[in-house]
C-alpha cells in the first residue's frame, strides 16, 4: 500500500489516491451500485433459508446500498422484505401490513417479529403428532365398523 501512495506530496493526495484505490473510481462506484441495486430487486428467501440466515443476506445488501449512497425508506424496506418472502408467509405479512405503520417499523424489530412467528411455527410442528398413524388407526376402526359392501367405499 505504501508504495502506491509514496510519490504523493500532501495528505490530501495521499487521502484521494487511498480513497481512489479503496473505493474505486467514480465509474467502479456506480457499477457497485447498479450491481448492489440489482441485488436488492432481485433478492428473495431460498427454499430452507431460515429468517436469520435471509436477514443477514437482505441487511448485507442494504448496507452495501448505503455505503454507495442509495438509501431506502423504512416502508420501502419492510414491503421489500414481506414481498421476499414465500407464499406460506402470505396470512402474516398481510396481517402485519394492516396492524403495523410500516414509516415507522424498523428492519430489525420487523426480522424480529418475523423470527418469532418462524419460531412458532416450528414450536407447533414440533408438537403436532405424526399423521400417519392416526390416518392409519381410523382407516383400521372404519373398516371394522363397515359391512364389507360399504368398506370398498370407505377405501
Amino acid at each position: 500500500m505504501f508504495s502506491k501512495i509514496k510519490t504523493c506530496a500532501t495528505a490530501k493526495d495521499i487521502w484521494e489516491r487511498l480513497t481512489e484505490i479503496c473505493e474505486g473510481s467514480d465509474e467502479t462506484k456506480e457499477n457497485k451500485l447498479t450491481v448492489a441495486q440489482q441485488k436488492y430487486e432481485f433478492i428473495k428467501m431460498k427454499d430452507g433459508e431460515t429468517m436469520t440466515e435471509f436477514d443477514e443476506r437482505f441487511s448485507a445488501v442494504v448496507i452495501e446500498l448505503n455505503s454507495l449512497g442509495k438509501e431506502y425508506s423504512n416502508r420501502e424496506l419492510a414491503l421489500k422484505v414481506m414481498r421476499a418472502l414465500p407464499r406460506e408467509w402470505d396470512v402474516k405479512t398481510m396481517a402485519m401490513r394492516e396492524s403495523k405503520d410500516l414509516n415507522k417499523l424498523e428492519l430489525h424489530d420487523l426480522f424480529a417479529n418475523l423470527k418469532a412467528y418462524e419460531f412458532e411455527l416450528e414450536t407447533r410442528a414440533e408438537a403436532a403428532p405424526s399423521t400417519s398413524q392416526p390416518t392409519k388407526a381410523l382407516d383400521a376402526t372404519t373398516t371394522e365398523q363397515c359391512s364389507p359392501s360399504t368398506s370398498k367405499t370407505a377405501d
